[in-house]
């Protein structure tokens, strides 16, 4: 199963930007979204961007995900 997440740009170089997630930094493709800007939040789905989102819609996306229990890894 593939998951996309919401991803801040922080650095754009022609179709290509460095977006991080949780401090960690990517390349991401932004052909899709040829209006993402340095400092928005686009969402990433196998190293592309395909939509924008706003701050508000990362915080509830965050708020959910935290409130996901994962498996344990001893028992799985």
């Amino acid at each position: 199963m593939c998951l996309a997440v919401p991803a801040k740009i922080m650095e754009i170089d022609g179709v290509m930007a460095l977006v991080e997630v949780d401090g960690v930094r990517r390349e991401g493709n932004l052909t899709f979204v040829p209006e993402a800007r340095i400092g928005d939040y686009v969402l990433i789905h196998a190293g592309f961007a395909i939509q924008k989102w706003e701050e508000a819609d990362v915080k509830e996306f965050n708020d959910i995900m935290s409130g996901i229990e994962l498996p344990d890894e001893d028992k799985a």
